[in-house]
């Protein structure tokens, strides 16, 4: 009985994560109310409260739970890429190309980017948050340095460039590939700009 409660409980607690990732990505976290949510979900205001203290730890427990999805769906991408080649260079260019074609249908291939979201509005939340925030990026940049230091071992560079920036513009390139597919109303814009960083990647270290 209490493992049912327990279920249903995190049921709960799930389904109002989701509204609320939904309606953040759609409109933003201060445009987001608790009465939506609870009317979305179909719970008490004091349901509600039971999971969350305030609005703040409901932006805290989406944040953590998109950065841990996030690093899952790239282990998963880049773990099998790794599978399938030995060379660091063709795996990581496998594992883009695999990027790409998840990405090929927005929003079912990616609802959006909850990081940038808060950063936009980056005063509303506190101090923890705010360090979440930084520290996910800054964690996409460690993982993506580390493949391109391991392709660099093999491949000399051909032109001189920092690898933190070519780590990094790949989440430049998802945050303004997102942008730019709602504003243009392409939802195969992201695949494209992972594509032409893949391309970038390969003329970075692969003669002509």
């Amino acid at each position: 009985m209490q493992d049912a409660q327990e279920r249903k409980g995190g049921d709960t607690r799930e389904r109002v994560l989701d509204a609320a990732e939904s309606a953040v990505l759609e409109k933003g976290f201060a445009a987001t109310s608790i009465e939506e949510l609870i009317a979305a979900v179909g719970i008490t205001k004091s349901g509600f409260f039971y999971h969350f203290k305030d609005k703040g730890e409901l932006a805290k427990a989406l944040l953590v739970r998109y950065i841990a999805r996030e690093s899952t769906l790239f282990d998963e991408i880049f773990g099998r890429a790794d599978e399938l080649n030995e060379d660091p260079l063709h795996g990581f260019l496998v594992g883009l190309k695999m990027l790409s074609e998840l990405l090929a249908d927005l929003p079912r291939g990616h609802p959006g980017c909850l990081i940038a979201s808060y950063c936009y509005q980056d005063r509303l939340f506190d101090r923890e948050v705010q360090a979440l925030n930084t520290a996910a990026v800054l964690a996409w940049r460690k993982r993506f340095r580390a493949r391109l230091d391991l392709i660099a071992t093999r491949y000399q560079p051909r032109i001189a460039i920092d690898l933190d920036d070519v780590a990094d513009m790949l989440s430049v390139i998802a945050d303004g590939g997102i942008i730019l597919s709602k504003v243009v109303k392409d939802k195969n814009a992201l695949s494209r700009q992972v594509m032409l960083y893949r391309d970038f990647v390969r003329a970075i270290f692969l003669s002509a």
